[in-house]
């Protein structure tokens, strides 16, 4: 079985997808000629041509728009956004057009578009580059919602999001595309959505996250480990289906919750986590569900932004708090 990194997961889901459906078309800005602006879609345009992999302008609304209008004409479009900051000028589309078409032609035209889009922090980059975005999106009617964090899962559900006949938000973590390989599988599979991943179970407590927020998970929890204290990580994987059975399943176990993600506290998906095992899971608790997120200001610049996101210290406190409770 090969190993892939995140970029590579993709770009083998893109061309297994490309040779299988000539529907499949992948547009956006500097995806042709570049290979896009982290190289996921590197050497496509040579394979498939200009016809299928189209460069388009910088122009968000456009690149959206015209997935639209391919999708309704039969197409199978993949639109690629640089950064999912950037899909602020793409709002018109995403929720008014995207997420309600079919309801609006009452199923007569679905729209099988995926909107790959790289999110979060922890890379340097300019302000706008690294929101994270994804409550928002939350609420647009008929959009899923998809996270991987792992080069496993973006093969496998980047295949089952094309496939959809919905549209699908396929958001990737920027920080994690080159960092570490996993074994990959080279030939066809998908990741069902709706279902999260038990990364590693514990009886004290459960940490939830999704995206890059998963590896900052994974190193509290390991440090908690030296502390004689097992967590449960979970990788919720889709915010939109939302994988409730799993969540409640694993708080009934441990008593205790701490919801872990890198956009701003307030209002951010956490929040609506807390709600749900508040209602399902309330007489299981044995303290209040804590959140760890940036703080509520803007982005802060690159040389702060260590010390705005949330780190595995920052997890590891708020849990010691919580088992002292």
């Amino acid at each position: 079985m090969p190993e892939m990194n995140i970029i590579e997961a993709i770009r083998d889901a893109l061309t297994m997808e490309m040779t299988r459906d000539e529907r499949v078309i992948v547009l956006g800005l500097d995806v042709g000629r570049l290979g896009g602006v982290f190289r996921t879609t590197d050497g496509l345009q040579q394979r498939f041509g200009k016809d299928r992999v189209v460069d388009t302008p910088l122009a968000e609304a456009v690149i959206i728009g015209s997935a639209i209008g391919l999708a309704i004409s039969g197409m199978v479009p993949v639109a690629e956004i640089q950064f999912l900051g950037f899909t602020h000028q793409a709002f018109h589309q995403m929720g008014a057009q995207l997420g309600r078409f079919r309801y609006r032609s009452r199923g007569r035209y679905p729209l099988p578009v995926t909107v790959r889009a790289p999110m979060g922090g922890g890379t340097k980059t300019p302000e706008f580059h690294p929101d994270a975005i994804e409550a928002q999106f939350v609420q647009y009617p008929a959009l899923k919602i998809v996270l991987p964090s792992n080069p496993y899962d973006a093969k496998g559900m980047l295949l089952q999001a094309i496939r959809d006949p919905d549209p699908v938000l396929f958001i990737e973590p920027e920080r994690l595309y080159r960092k570490g390989r996993a074994e990959v599988p080279a030939e066809d599979y998908t990741v069902p959505f709706g279902k999260a991943r038990i990364v590693r179970e514990g009886k004290d407590v459960t940490l939830v996250a999704w995206s890059a927020a998963v590896e900052v998970c994974e190193r509290a929890a390991e440090q908690l480990s030296g502390e004689g204290v097992q967590a449960t990580v979970i990788d919720l994987r889709t915010l939109v289906p939302l994988d409730e059975e799993t969540l409640v399943k694993s708080v009934e176990s441990t008593g205790r919750c701490v919801v872990v993600h890198e956009a701003p506290l307030s209002a951010g998906f956490g929040a609506e986590i807390v709600a749900t095992l508040q209602e399902n899971a309330f007489f299981s608790l044995d303290a209040p569900i804590a959140r760890v997120a940036s703080y509520d200001t803007p982005y802060p610049p690159a040389s702060l932004e260590s010390h705005w996101l949330p780190s595995p210290d920052r997890v590891v406190k708020r849990v010691r708090k919580l088992l002292s409770a």
